[in-house]
């Protein structure tokens, strides 16, 4: 079973959410604030975050993005109210890894972190052909030489081994790469695919109107 962080500041729900994943065997810990959320990541390592987005003093947005930059790559689902297309985009643009509105179904909440375990990557080291990518820095090394990707080129490869052999659509990279506040461009996409393709000329495949693979 999964140890998972929720962070949630209306306590009746927060305790709801304790006793579902508990009666399923979860280990949970549980925060109404992000400051106090942000001291627990410190104190231990989580299988999955459950981030309200509305909060006291910031956003769940705001507190994933500084876990996102402290290179803390923790599978994330937001629960929120907000059903707006800029908040979804704004949640994935900030490295959650699913999106729940309330008010929610349980059983559909256990669903999406079943399948959200199931495909985050356990080990920071993933070892392919020749090489290994680092999970952490999202670096790509061959033996103890670190080889040279863009930063977003970085990413990318990072979401396509998350996705373990699955397509992942132009719809979810565009989300992931880029912030609400940025231009996404599919022609910057081809262009980080070319890096990539550049070690792994096989593996790499464009599924032609729906996204990439990347075959493991």
């Amino acid at each position: 079973m999964a140890t998972i962080l929720i962070l949630e500041d209306d306590k009746l729900f927060n305790e709801t959410l304790q006793d579902f994943l508990e009666d399923l065997g979860h280990s949970v810990r549980f925060a109404l604030d992000p400051y106090s959320a942000l001291d627990i990541t410190y104190e231990q390592n989580f299988d999955c975050y459950l981030f309200d987005v509305n909060l006291p003093y910031e956003s769940g947005f705001d507190l994933l993005a500084k876990l996102r930059e402290s290179n803390d790559t923790t599978p994330t689902i937001f629960i929120t109210s907000r059903d707006d297309k800029a908040s979804l985009a704004n949640g994935f643009g900030v490295g959650c890894d699913d999106y729940i509105k309330k008010p929610i179904d349980l059983d559909e909440l256990e669903f999406r972190i079943e399948a959200l375990l199931k495909r985050s990557i356990r080990s920071p080291r993933i070892a392919i052909d020749n090489y290994h990518f680092d999970t952490h820095s999202k670096l790509l090394y061959q033996g103890n030489q670190s080889i040279e990707l863009t930063q977003k080129a970085s990413l990318l490869l990072h979401i396509l081994l998350e996705a373990k052999g699955s397509v992942v659509s132009f719809e979810e990279i565009e989300n992931r790469l880029w912030a609400t506040s940025q231009e996404s461009s599919s022609g910057a996409i081809r262009v980080y695919v070319t890096q990539i393709k550049k070690y792994f000329p096989l593996r790499l495949k464009n599924i032609r109107g729906v996204g990439y693979i990347f075959a493991l």
